[in-house]
């Protein structure tokens, strides 16, 4: 079976109670109360690839506290591997939250600068998690995940993928952007550009490369990107591929159900789009089966929606070699 690594950082989330469910959640009721969860966008990624069958590790630090074993057992639940986890004695996991204005728009805040997941390049077993990259399918990680770590730390990561990309592994990257997480924004055009030099495939979006590149068309982003294989997510529910020997626009079906919340819409579309290039599917049905799986998850409130809210499964052509996603 092709399996993949996700690498990243899932911290405890506390939501302004308006019902919902996640992984690990926990309600609370009635105004100034919190729900509290658990929330990272390649944790999210992950859980949608366990839903979809894909045999899916996540790789990260955590602490030894109440809290981690709580998000372990989430994750095992779900069917998320948990080998690759560091336990890190004394250390927590970061927290945000998220409160409501009175338009009902969403601001975060974050306490995570001491976070367990932050060390996961510097500690005894690094070389070993790295090391393990090889075994994997395929490898994805998100901006965000890049932003955890220093220079040196991002180093280290890169030349592990490097050594496993030799061995057939695909490397996923995802431009998850989001400003607080960086110095400046120099210093994460610099990342970016190291990393799509690396990446066999980029799911990207205008939200994120606008964020870095004002001003730039579509064309000019694209071109920014020199990966064999680019999925570009517009504002509107379509997207831009291009892969050897041709481009393509795919469009979303329209919806029939009302938008609840967009969180995870392009973690589930990542999940959704990664297993079907696994199972056999070309670039084109990929995108396809992303589009339908976002466009289900923004029905319902939270990152991670009911099991049964899940699409029936699709039988895509067998593919379990390193090759499904080339």
């Amino acid at each position: 079976m092709a399996s993949v690594a996700c690498i990243g950082e899932c911290m405890v989330e506390l939501r302004q109670a308006q019902g919902g469910q996640s992984a690990g959640h926990s309600s609370g009721q009635g105004g100034g109360l919190y729900s509290r969860g658990f929330g990272g966008d390649t944790l999210n990624t992950a859980v949608y690839l366990a839903r979809l069958e894909v045999k899916v590790d996540y790789l990260t630090a955590l602490g030894d506290d109440a809290l981690s074993d709580e998000m372990i057992a989430a994750w095992t639940a779900e069917g998320v591997g948990t080998r690759r986890v560091a336990r890190l004695p004394g250390k927590l996991p970061g927290l945000y939250m998220i409160q409501l204005d009175a338009k009902g728009e969403r601001q975060f805040f974050h306490w995570r600068d001491s976070a367990a997941a932050r060390q996961l390049m510097n500690l005894p077993e690094t070389d070993d998690l790295l090391n393990s990259l090889m075994s994997y399918d395929v490898v994805y990680l998100s901006a965000i995940t890049l932003s955890i770590y220093d220079a040196a730390g991002r180093e280290r990561l890169f030349a592990a993928i490097k050594r496993a990309r030799l061995l057939g592994t695909r490397f996923v990257f995802d431009t998850n952007f989001r400003a607080r997480g960086w110095p400046d924004r120099d210093v994460a055009r610099e990342v970016f550009a190291a990393t799509f030099a690396a990446a066999d495939i980029v799911l990207t979006s205008t939200e994120d490369l606008l964020a870095l590149y004002p001003g730039e068309s579509h064309e000019q982003l694209m071109a920014r990107i020199p990966t064999p294989e680019l999925v570009f997510r517009l504002a509107e529910p379509v997207s831009l591929l291009r892969f050897p020997g041709a481009t393509h626009e795919v469009r979303a079906e329209p919806m029939t159900k009302p938008v609840v919340d967009t969180t995870a819409a392009g973690d589930s579309f990542a999940a959704a789009y990664i297993a079907a290039r696994l199972a056999g599917s070309d670039p084109v049905e990929a995108a396809q089966a992303g589009h339908r799986l976002a466009s289900l998850v923004i029905c319902y409130s939270g990152a991670i929606i009911p099991g049964y809210a899940m699409p029936p499964k699709k039988r895509h052509r067998p593919a379990t070699s390193r090759q499904a996603t080339k």
